[in-house]
């Protein structure tokens, strides 16, 4: 849907926000492309439909979102 070079773009973007704004930016982008649009995302930006259906209900909540100010820290990468 997105051309290559949009793609990576977007991931370097996402990749780049806190956990919250993750669902959120996937969510409002999904909504953008339609029918399809969370499968799509979720193989561009390498998270799981159910991450862009919770951000689906995070920006339904805006601006009384409970979780304002809250950032939970990035966890170390595991071990192989």
């Amino acid at each position: 849907m997105y051309a290559p070079k949009v793609e990576k773009q977007m991931k370097a973007f996402y990749d780049s926000l806190s956990e919250k704004d993750r669902r959120r930016y996937a969510a409002v982008e999904a909504v953008k492309l339609g029918y399809g649009g969370k499968e799509y995302l979720a193989g561009v930006l390498g998270c799981h439909p159910r991450t862009i259906r919770q951000g689906e209900e995070d920006v339904g909540k805006l601006p009384e979102d409970e979780a304002v100010g809250r950032v939970r820290k990035k966890g170390r990468p595991q071990e192989s």
